[in-house]
């Protein structure tokens, strides 16, 4: 069995992760959005690997002492193998890396298989941003775990 392993985002990666995008979310970032973060200073893409197949990827931007992932996601055929442990593990050791304190996160209040995963690796839940998905429409809880 090939393990996973955790490389920062590159350019190559980017055609299956917005194929990615679109299999898990119902507003995708594009191609050209997902390029536009090779070249922002704040934006730390990483892809998860295995073998030869890209199976998930996160993306946080740190900003000072502040760090919030922006998207996470994996393959469905390749959930419940450790990929998105793996991803929020390589999420929290760069912020740390470069001075962030916390890291914080939105996800559907309806997720509970996420914030299961969330809460098993330290994050709390400090508040809500109602009305914040969109197709469908619902609330988001917000979670954050200290570094």
């Amino acid at each position: 069995m090939n393990e996973i392993i955790i490389v920062p985002m590159c350019k190559e990666h980017i055609p299956e992760l917005a194929r990615l995008e679109k299999l898990c979310f119902s507003q995708p970032w594009s191609e050209k959005s997902l390029e536009e973060e090779l070249d922002n200073h704040i934006a730390h893409f990483f892809t998860a690997i295995k073998g030869d197949r890209i199976i998930g990827y996160i993306g946080t931007f740190v900003v000072c002492e502040s760090a919030n992932i922006s998207n996470i996601a994996v393959f469905p055929e390749y959930r419940r193998q450790g990929a998105a442990r793996a991803l929020i593990t390589e999420a929290c050791r760069n912020s740390l890396s470069l001075g962030a304190q916390s890291l914080s996160l939105e996800v559907r209040v309806s997720n509970s298989e996420a914030i299961s995963l969330y809460s098993s690796m330290g994050f709390e839940e400090v508040g809500m941003r109602k009305g914040f998905y969109r197709a469908p429409a619902e609330d988001a809880l917000i979670l954050t775990k200290e570094l």
